[in-house]
């Protein structure tokens, strides 16, 4: 199992949970951060059935005090989360009995109805049907860090997030820049990418420029940030020369940048880079 700072983090986070089920659930989740990440629809589907199965065997030994043993197929998904939501209410807490198995079934009906996972889906998986099972299971990681570790949800929530900043697998932090590895992004998607690996800070546009080795700050500012300002991806303060990546920003990252990770660019972006690049040989 991977044995990442974030991996082992998490794993303190959820030292409440049994350990038959904690080294699952965190492998499960894990495997589905980074296959989403790598755009890989119909593993990552495989990852999500995975996730599921183990938070609901949770769940039922949480609320029930026994579950259905690993290796014992789960031959209705909903009718075990239904099980859990008509439980009684001192059975457990609410959110354990009756949020997280409806925010399961939901994870669980996208992997299905979706054709992300199987073969002959009625409609194809997309990128954003990806972004929405990932995001998903954050939740259900965050309310489950929360129940059994006593954490509030801004805790919890910080846990998840700096898990997904340090299993970015396109960013590189040498000598204190920061490269993106993947080869062939437009300078626009450099940025929202670098600006992503870290979404609290503020970044100042002369990194930005040195990070993504631009023609030259100023048309940096009039090619990349000014066109991905005026789109609300990120604020660019122009009083400070400062950029933030905005919830917009993040949500294009998340639907079309990330899981594209194992696609080049288009035929349409790489001309634009490669004039940018001749302007500045030019000079």
């Amino acid at each position: 199992m991977n044995t990442s700072p974030g991996n082992v983090q998490l794993e303190q986070a959820l030292n409440s949970v049994p350990k038959i089920f904690r080294s699952k659930l965190v492998a499960s989740y894990l495997e589905l951060k980074t296959r989403a990440m790598e755009g890989r629809l119909d593993s990552a589907g495989l990852s999500a059935g995975k996730f599921c199965e183990v938070t609901v065997r949770i769940l039922q030994h949480a609320i029930f005090g026994e579950y259905t043993p690993f290796g014992t197929q789960i031959r209705n998904f909903a009718d075990e989360c239904r099980k859990l939501v008509s439980a009684p209410a001192t059975a457990g807490h609410e959110s354990l009995r009756v949020v997280v198995p409806r925010a399961l079934v939901f994870i669980y009906t996208m992997r299905n109805k979706r054709g992300i996972g199987h073969v002959g889906g009625d409609i194809d998986p997309n990128k954003i049907d990806l972004a929405t099972i990932a995001r998903s299971a954050d939740w259900v990681v965050c309310e489950l860090i929360r129940n059994f570790h006593s954490l509030s949800l801004e805790e919890a929530q910080d846990i998840v997030d700096g898990i997904s900043v340090r299993q970015l697998p396109d960013i590189w932090e040498v000598g204190g820049k920061k490269r993106v590895l993947r080869i062939g992004l437009t300078a626009k998607k450099e940025v929202l990418l670098l600006l992503y690996s870290d979404p609290a800070s503020v970044v100042l546009a002369e990194d930005l420029n040195e990070w993504v080795e631009y023609a030259s700050l100023a048309l940096l500012r009039r090619d990349v940030l000014q066109p991905l300002h005026k789109s609300r991806l990120i604020e660019f303060d122009r009083s400070i020369d400062a950029v933030y990546i905005s919830p917009l920003g993040i949500a294009e990252v998340e639907a079309n940048i990330l899981p594209n990770a194992a696609t080049k660019s288009t035929p349409k972006e790489a001309p634009r880079r490669k004039i940018v690049l001749r302007r500045k040989v030019s000079k």
